[in-house]
């Protein structure tokens, strides 16, 4: 073949291959542009477009009167794009002083290879005006919700807390978390690689704001309680205590104080703390809270309230931690005993001086000789030999029987996180001396709100009601719906009920529970005094005792009954520290709510002012009890 022969060969050839080429290009550049033009252009919007996450604002928590008890308010973060930020030595300089860090730290956050860093969350309004009158460029301020409490830490351990991501951590806003958490929302925007924003945010999905609770609790009374509380706690050198007050007709829970003694060398809490909780009466008015679009900006700091070297407890040991009630506990023996017919209130009962039961050997807390009393006088003199002579008659099964019945060793329905339902040893772990022991509240624990309960039913005509903390949900907008009331159920029949009451007067009347009186009123109940277990070793902590009283007022038709609990308290009687802690509670309750007195009045003034110094001795001439 010649040479101009190849040369055309060979040039054709190319022209060919080139043509090929060309053809796929042209059909390559076809499909993008006319068959995959929708993915890819999808795709490269990906590559710009970011999409954050709103959050919702949080429900409030309010008192049943509308006061505010837990909040979500805006405040101001500042951040950073640091691509925008030119110069971050003299940046981070100027906003040192004003966020309270070191300029070389904020240097560092200056110079990250990022469009968004954080700087300083939820800072003051004086904070955020200084930040802005800078006007460094890159240099933003944005909203960020917090949660605060206008009144402190009043209610804390029922409350609860909020974490920094906004999710509850403790108490009821742990419990409710979805509901006071709403949904969150979300946002999308367009940024260029280097962070740079190209369009302005749109809504995917706006955030939908979470439910708020109304409480039963009334702050009014719960600042009462917790102040009564705590100066009866320094008073009686304690390290803790509770007290709940409740409408014994709804459950419903007005106040429920837990505190703890911070004062340096205190006795550390042992076992369990006992708890209170409190409820107005149905009778109380009740305000439509805050609606979130009327909710404040910022919140006035609270002013403290309680004593030095006292302060709320780490959580709610009202219905999280047990103890041995003690001598509270009797009202498992007395109530059995005349359901079925084997005492009568004045039916007289032989006390011989003490009563050896296998190893051990029972006392009363005060010394005496064969004496003989009646079951009423028994009951409000305390008499442990006494009441273990009923139970003998009761008989184990019967017993235990009761003390379910009484809704010991279950859970109160309060349904709170960590909610304990108490240690009722069962018939095959009981010895020689658990006939003696268990009905004198001793090798049985239990919660504070369980043994408010049981004497709640007593104070009901011997009806038990559940208790509770919430008696509504507030939507965003400020609509109230109502929680059904928790069921009932009769306990005691309404004859045995009227015996007991008229009994458990006598105790505050004559016997041990003297210091619980309320000036122009009849109050009913009864004192406890128990020793701790060790948490090392097979029985007691020398020395270390609780003190309760728990009872109700008016006697003669109850609207208010209430449980106060002392840890490690000087003296350990429960009729001298938490007898007079009732007292002053309820006075104030009383009179808060409108009950009509039922007795003549003795005195112009409270025996004891409102957060006082406390009742720290022992009456002279009236009857203890002991463990």
């Amino acid at each position: 073949m010649s040479s101009p022969d190849l040369v055309r060969r060979r040039s054709r050839a190319v022209r060919i291959l080139v043509a090929a080429i060309f053809g796929m290009f042209t059909l390559r550049l076809v499909w993008i542009q006319v068959v995959g033009h929708a993915g890819y252009a999808q795709a490269a919007r990906a590559e710009l477009t970011r999409t954050i996450q709103v959050p919702a604002v949080r429900g409030g928590i309010y008192d049943r009167n509308g006061s505010i008890l837990a909040i979500s308010v805006i405040r101001k973060t500042v951040v950073a794009d640091p691509y925008l930020i030119t110069d971050p030595a003299s940046a981070a300089a100027e906003l040192a002083p004003i966020l309270g860090t070191s300029a070389s730290v904020l240097r560092g956050q200056l110079t990250l290879p990022s469009g968004f860093v954080y700087l300083a969350h939820r800072v003051s309004d004086q904070v955020a005006a200084k930040v802005a009158a800078l006007g460094i460029n890159g240099i933003n301020l944005i909203d960020e919700a917090q949660r605060v409490s206008p009144d402190g830490q009043l209610a804390a351990p029922v409350v609860g807390f909020v974490g920094s991501d906004g999710t509850g951590l403790s108490g009821l806003e742990y419990q409710y978390q979805d509901l006071l958490a709403g949904k969150a929302g979300s946002e999308t925007y367009q940024a260029a690689p280097d962070g740079v924003v190209l369009s302005t945010g749109s809504g995917s999905g706006a955030p939908v704001p979470g439910t708020g609770l109304e409480l039963t609790i009334d702050q009014s009374l719960q600042y009462v309680a917790e102040r009564a509380l705590g100066a009866e706690i320094v008073a009686a050198h304690a390290t803790g205590g509770t007290a709940i007050v409740e409408d014994v007709h709804t459950g419903q829970i007005l106040a429920m104080a837990n505190l703890t003694a911070t004062t340096p060398g205190a006795a550390p809490v042992q076992g369990g703390g006992a708890g209170s909780g409190a409820a107005a009466p149905s009778v109380a008015p009740s305000m439509a809270p805050v609606p979130a679009a009327q909710q404040p900006a910022a919140v006035a700091p609270s002013v403290p309230f309680l004593p030095p070297g006292v302060q709320e407890a780490p959580s709610n040991t009202a219905v999280t931690q047990v103890y041995e009630p003690g001598s509270v506990f009797k009202l498992v023996t007395f109530s059995a005993a005349l359901t079925d017919g084997l005492i009568t209130p004045q039916e007289n009962i032989s006390v011989p001086p003490d009563l050896p039961m296998g190893r051990y050997t029972f006392h009363d807390a005060e010394v005496h000789g064969q004496e003989t009393l009646t079951a009423t006088q028994v009951l409000a003199q305390s008499s442990n030999i006494g009441t273990i002579e009923i139970t003998q008659r009761l008989g184990r099964d019967r017993l235990l029987a009761q003390i379910a019945h009484l809704g010991f060793g279950s859970p109160t329905g309060l349904r709170f996180p960590g909610e304990s339902q108490g240690l009722i040893p069962p018939l095959s772990a009981w010895t020689q001396t658990s006939i003696g022991s268990t009905p004198i509240g001793q090798d049985d624990a239990v919660t504070a709100q369980q043994l408010l309960d049981a004497y709640n039913a007593v104070a009901d005509g011997g009806v038990f009601v559940a208790p509770s903390l919430v008696r509504a949900t507030v939507s965003d907008t400020g609509a109230v719906t109502r929680v059904p009331p928790g069921a009932t159920h009769r306990v005691i029949s309404a004859p045995v009920d009227a015996e007991l009451v008229k009994m458990f007067e006598q105790v505050v009347k004559t016997g041990t529970g003297v210091e619980a009186a309320v000036d122009g009123y009849t109050v009913a109940g009864k004192t406890g005094t128990a020793q701790i277990p060790s948490p090392t070793h097979l029985g007691y902590i020398p020395g270390a005792f609780y003190g309760t009283f728990a009872g109700f007022a008016p006697a003669e038709d109850p609207v208010l009954s209430a449980v106060v609990v002392l840890q490690h308290p000087t003296p350990i009687y429960g009729g001298a520290v938490a007898a007079p802690v009732f007292s002053e509670i309820m006075q104030y309750a009383l009179h808060h709510y409108g009950v009509p007195t039922t007795t003549a009045a003795t005195a112009t003034v409270a025996p004891a002012a409102i957060g006082g110094a406390g009742s720290i001795k022992v009456t002279p001439g009236v009857a203890t009890e002991g463990p």
